[in-house]
């Protein structure tokens, strides 16, 4: 491998840092959602839907994740009466995903447990250095959105 240049070894460290980050908040997001039988997967799906009926693909997008994974979170939801599947009245075969009142309870019980973990971990971190990790990596991923969004063009060529 060539040798990185200081900032990319930056780059590669807050990478590092937010791959773990996210390992660590899905433990952390099973843990807050599994008393009310959801897991992360299923307790970002039905946060996403909570806005209203939404289709798996618009499900997905929003998360950032592939409609297969989505299919089978939303899936197995239904099964469990936290959603159900609409009619779209924007398409005749994509159904739209829409909580259940089980569904409902559920993310309003996982929420007063966010609610209740964010206030701890939150105040166990100085306001500026918060507000700081916030901007930085809110600015790293917007301009990851628009490299890939300039690798998807120059692919399309």
């Amino acid at each position: 491998m060539p040798p990185l240049t200081p900032k990319a070894e930056t780059f590669s460290a807050l990478v590092l840092e937010v791959f773990q980050l996210n390992g660590l908040l899905l433990q952390a997001g099973d843990r807050l959602s599994a008393p009310a039988g959801l897991t992360s997967a299923r307790w970002q799906v039905l946060g996403v839907i909570d806005h209203g009926p939404a289709t798996v693909a618009a499900v997905a997008r929003t998360m950032g994740l592939a409609r297969q994974s989505v299919q089978q979170t939303a899936d197995a939801l239904a099964s469990d009466g936290f959603v159900e599947f609409v009619d779209n009245p924007h398409h005749q075969r994509a159904k739209c995903v829409a909580l259940t009142a089980s569904g409902r309870r559920a993310l309003r019980k996982v929420e007063q447990a966010h609610a209740a973990w964010a206030d701890r971990l939150g105040a166990s971190l100085p306001p500026a250095l918060l507000a700081a990790a916030v901007e930085g990596v809110r600015e790293a991923r917007l301009r990851l959105e628009e490299d890939l969004t300039e690798a998807e063009r120059s692919h399309e060529k």
